[in-house]
């Protein structure tokens, strides 16, 4: 039976460490919006497991002497993208209304001509793509916003599965 101390305490670590996350796309949305032909933005995303993987173990170890079951640590994962996707979409919100001015666009339709090749080759109707395009570019912050954190949200459940599995450990059993 799960305790609501418990769950208050995966909640309090997830939100501290949701901050850490957060942080880390901020960056690296930064990094993707004013650097775009570095490969840096996308290195930093692809941390994102890793860190929430290593704030988990230091949550099993520091906080739980060590064991922490899967359904603990999938619900601490899961709490940790959720949270960080919060304040992410509050960040991209501030980005999109104030600061980008259709930057984030340029940089998808200059990604779009740079594949376009390639799609009209493999097939793919390119009026339909380019509906699509323009469709994306009329979207309020807002809707920007709320794009990515539910896509972050998403991903997180599922990457959490991997996560809470390899951070799992049970107390030692003695014969």
């Amino acid at each position: 039976m799960v305790r609501p101390e418990d769950i208050m305490q995966v909640k309090a670590f997830a939100r501290q460490d949701g901050v850490f996350l957060a942080l880390l796309w901020i960056v690296s949305f930064a990094c993707v919006v004013y650097s775009p032909q570095s490969t840096l933005g996308s290195l930093l995303a692809l941390c994102t497991p890793f860190l929430v993987g290593w704030r988990l173990v230091a949550f099993r170890n520091d906080a739980l002497d060590g064991v922490i079951s899967f359904r603990r640590g999938y619900m601490y994962s899961v709490y940790t993208f959720f949270y960080a996707s919060l304040i992410f979409a509050c960040a991209q919100f501030i980005y999109f209304k104030f600061m980008d001015h259709g930057r984030f666009m340029g940089i998808m339709n200059d990604a779009m001509q740079s594949v376009s090749l390639i799609y009209e080759r493999s097939g793919m109707n390119m009026e339909e793509i380019r509906q699509g395009m323009e469709a994306m570019s009329g979207l309020s912050p807002f809707q920007w916003a709320f794009m990515f954190m539910m896509q972050n949200v998403v991903i997180g459940f599922i990457i959490s599965i991997f996560i809470a599995l390899a951070c799992a450990r049970r107390a030692a059993t003695r014969a």
